[in-house]
């Protein structure tokens, strides 16, 4: 009980920080993206027929995690892609990626949400409380995986609230998760949407990221 109401309490002000919807905060949306309120409340199957490798369209940085993706995503009943686009997003790979509120690691997850002793950053701690939460937003969105994405960085309050209520940052998580993880379901070798998110101010992000993994 204490997990849930530490991973609720994230709302607005937890994952909302994230490194990478920062960087990217002041960029328009693509026209593509500018979805209504109706396209949004199709609730998407939780199960996947995700491979045993991650589809090729994530940043290099992201992907040399993909044995450590796949065995999170199986213990957290997740798509690895969905893992894999989360960790795009948030910090493209840097395990030591902080953000200026605070968030930390592969999955920016706030401090708040750790108990005494954790390593915050350590990938499989920082992993664990990160898909914890997401999947408990699948939970509340029935399984809508692009609306837990959403979740994932504004909170519960944000989701229900619908798009004209979700703050800039939240509709532009949104766009780009939703876009990227589309583009690696597709079957697609690079991702339209990724590419347009580096654009953005991801690349910054992937460049901090292969400095602190040596690459």
């Amino acid at each position: 009980m204490m997990m849930i109401l530490a991973l609720v309490a994230i709302v607005v002000v937890g994952l909302k920080a994230a490194v990478a919807p920062q960087a990217v905060a002041d960029e328009p949306l693509p026209e593509i993206v500018q979805i209504e309120q109706e396209s949004m409340a199709a609730s998407v199957p939780l199960t996947s027929s995700a491979g045993p490798e991650l589809s090729p369209v994530f940043s290099q940085e992201v992907r040399q995690w993909q044995p450590q993706i796949l065995a999170w995503a199986g213990q957290h009943q997740l798509d690895p892609d969905i893992v894999a686009t989360i960790m795009q997003i948030e910090s493209c790979g840097d395990p030591e990626a902080v953000s200026s509120a605070g968030a930390q690691g592969l999955f920016q997850v706030m401090p708040f949400h750790f108990e005494a002793g954790d390593q915050m950053r350590d990938p499989d701690t920082n992993a664990g409380k990160g898909l914890a939460y997401y999947a408990w937003q699948l939970q509340q969105t029935e399984g809508d995986i692009f609306l837990a994405f959403a979740g994932y960085n504004g909170g519960t309050a944000a989701v229900l609230s619908g798009w004209d209520g979700w703050a800039h940052e939240t509709q532009r998580y949104y766009t780009w998760s939703k876009g990227i993880y589309e583009d690696a379901k597709a079957g697609l070798q690079t991702s339209p949407t990724l590419q347009r998110w580096m654009s953005a101010g991801g690349a910054s992000l992937c460049q901090q990221a292969a400095e602190q993994l040596g690459m």
